[in-house]
């Protein structure tokens, strides 16, 4: 399936990165992996294999991605789910907590475009991360800034789709996923989130990393995809 394909992936360290990443290496591709903490990066080359190689970033510097780029060689795709960023209700928020998803989330991924450009195939896809939230606010938690961020990436995909194609670059735009990210907040915010999106979904259930990263490989795969958004979502952007 991805033979002789590279996929490079910023985030790749754990969560639906490292899942995308042992679906490309199952497929008999290879990876290089980013994330900021080492000891991360060393564990999921470990159970990547020799099809697998990593080097740090941190994906709020655009130096530090240049600086990542230029240790990579060709590649095919590119995956960017790494981020780190605080949400809240706009009153409550510090401005540097209400700017941290557009530094890390949207302007990580915008550089990591720019500066991986040149050496992504001419014939490539690109898959940038949003958010279900682009489109259907949670409702009575107070997340305006990373709500925008999320619909301003899904408008980034559509443009930088007219402007590199024919490389394609599509989003994904999960909803709530029971995964690494959840799992490291409390517990009650956890719990909160889970049960508000199995009353809000159509499936009625919270997804898992493998089910986006079964999108993200079936957007690297959809050579007639273009700056398009898929949500895997459960329903819950159903109106």
């Amino acid at each position: 399936m991805f033979k002789g394909k590279t996929a490079v992936i910023i985030g790749g360290g754990s969560g639906m990165g490292f899942r995308v990443a042992q679906l490309i290496v199952d497929g008999g591709g290879h990876v290089v992996i980013g994330g900021r903490i080492q000891k991360r990066l060393d564990g999921a080359v470990e159970k990547l294999g020799s099809s697998a190689s990593a080097y740090t970033v941190d994906n709020t510097n655009k130096e530090s991605i240049a600086a990542f780029f230029a240790q990579v060689s060709a590649f095919e795709y590119l995956f960017t789910p790494g981020a780190s960023y605080v949400t809240g209700r706009m009153l409550e928020l510090s401005d540097e907590e209400a700017e941290s998803p557009f530094r890390s989330k949207f302007w990580g991924q915008y550089w990591a475009v720019k500066h991986g450009l040149p050496k992504l195939a001419g014939d490539g896809a690109i898959v940038l991360m949003s958010g279900a939230a682009s489109v259907r606010p949670p409702p009575g938690i107070g997340a305006a800034p990373y709500v925008a961020c999320n619909a301003a990436i899904e408008g980034l995909g559509r443009g930088l789709a007219v402007e590199l194609a024919p490389i394609r670059v599509n989003v994904v735009s999960p909803g709530a996923i029971d995964g690494s990210l959840w799992r490291a907040r409390p517990a009650e915010q956890r719990e909160g989130m889970f049960k508000m999106a199995e009353e809000l979904t159509a499936l009625g259930r919270v997804g898992t990393e493998d089910e986006v990263a079964q999108a993200v490989i079936f957007l690297f795969q959809a050579t007639y995809i273009t700056g398009s958004t898929l949500y895997p979502d459960g329903g819950y952007a159903l109106r």
